[in-house]
């Protein structure tokens, strides 16, 4: 984990005040539903089958004991409605910058548009990544996402390079 996220941290939204805090294991369901909520995501195995879960636990356990990774979910009223990972990557490029890498950004599929992923995201920038000291934030989309990729450049995020993925046989 990454203890020096400023944290929890208030998210308002037009639906509501939400707060944003570290997963724990009592988590894991919710965000295996917002996994599953997720079309691409379910048409890649996340499907939310009780199958899965000891999967996800182990996964959820490992993001969470790695010092230069998170988990984090939105909690709205108790329900969890939003969820991302965070990686701090220390690096030799651009004079020894530090990146923030920004993985399986999630908000419920009835609340998308409802200010929690600009809340979401305006916070990484401007207060996790000052905190661990990253000199940029990074991410990479489906391109299939093409509503994704115009909430992503709303925000300034700039298109700026092609990602490759070379998938292995498990």
């Amino acid at each position: 984990m990454l203890p020096s996220l400023p944290l929890p941290h208030p998210v308002d939204s037009r639906v509501g005040h939400a707060m944003l805090r570290r997963a724990t294991r009592d988590d894991a369901d919710g965000i295996i539903a917002l996994l599953a909520d997720d079309p691409i995501s379910a048409s890649r195995g996340d499907e939310a089958s009780d199958d899965d879960r000891a999967a996800y636990l182990t996964a959820l356990d490992e993001i969470l004991a790695e010092p230069s990774n998170d988990l984090l979910i939105v909690d709205l009223d108790g329900a969890i409605v939003g969820t991302l990972q965070l990686t701090s990557i220390p690096g030799m490029a651009r004079q020894g910058a530090r990146r923030l890498l920004v993985e399986a950004v999630r908000v419920r599929s009835d609340l998308r548009s409802g200010g929690i992923g600009s809340a979401l995201m305006r916070w990484v920038s401007e207060d996790a990544a000052p905190a661990l000291g990253a000199a940029m934030v990074q991410l990479t989309s489906d391109a299939a996402r093409t509503d994704a990729h115009r909430f992503y450049e709303r925000l300034g995020y700039i298109g700026s390079h092609v990602g490759f993925k070379y998938h292995l046989a498990r």
